[in-house]
């Protein structure tokens, strides 16, 4: 993968921020994230390398620029749930996802399993709570994920939240559906190939024939 900076560059970067940001005595150093840095970087590799879009991959090498807002959202996302996959202390983990929200106004907990491939697209607002994620899945801005009576969304492959969507509660989510833009579903599910549109008084469901692009 090809970084615009070095991976040492990276990790001392981040925790340069990490630490003006929450400067609680509890300082942050090298040792303590250097072997789960690498490992983040793996797991981020992994993600980009399914997406098809210049600002992801050139002549068939994976990029990682840490000024584009989306990549960046996207590796500390990784780097908090890696975190706490290795139970590194805690207060690390919450520091981290602080900062993605900090620095990106979203709101994507480290408990939260996202899939090993999904698109952040300028994801501002958005909240990614409990749910079951499957692979290429999408998201753009102000979309919510949440639960209804303790009950989660399943997302099969291929899904895509256009900005301004919900999702909540018991919901399933068929693999190559689109939830449509300013729409809301809530305790409900959707078949294959589905574009929903509306909320849940008055909706209506168009057939989706194509995946979104990025995984073309």
């Amino acid at each position: 993968m090809n970084l615009t900076i070095s991976k040492n560059n990276l990790l001392i970067y981040t925790i340069d921020k990490l630490n003006i940001f929450f400067n609680d005595k509890k300082k942050i150093y090298q040792k303590d994230l250097s072997k789960i840095h690498n490992i983040s970087l793996d797991r981020l590799e992994q993600c980009f390398k399914k997406i098809n879009n210049n600002y992801y991959k050139t002549s068939k090498k994976v990029v990682f620029n840490h000024l584009n807002t989306d990549h960046f959202c996207s590796y500390l996302y990784f780097l908090s749930n890696t975190c706490y996959k290795k139970n590194i202390n805690p207060i690390i983990c919450q520091k981290i996802y602080y900062l993605n929200k900090i620095l990106h106004s979203v709101d994507i907990f480290y408990e939260v399993n996202l899939p090993d491939i999904f698109l952040l697209i300028h994801p501002v607002g958005s909240v990614l709570g409990r749910a079951k994620y499957e692979d290429y899945f999408v998201v753009y801005q102000n979309c919510n994920v949440g639960s209804d009576k303790n009950k989660n969304p399943i997302f099969e492959k291929y899904v895509t939240l256009r900005p301004h969507s919900s999702v909540l509660g018991n919901c399933r989510i068929s693999e190559n559906s689109v939830i449509a833009a300013h729409s809301i579903i809530l305790n409900r599910n959707i078949k294959k190939n589905t574009t929903y549109i509306g909320n849940p008084k008055s909706f209506y469901q168009l057939k989706n024939k194509s995946k979104h692009e990025a995984w073309k």
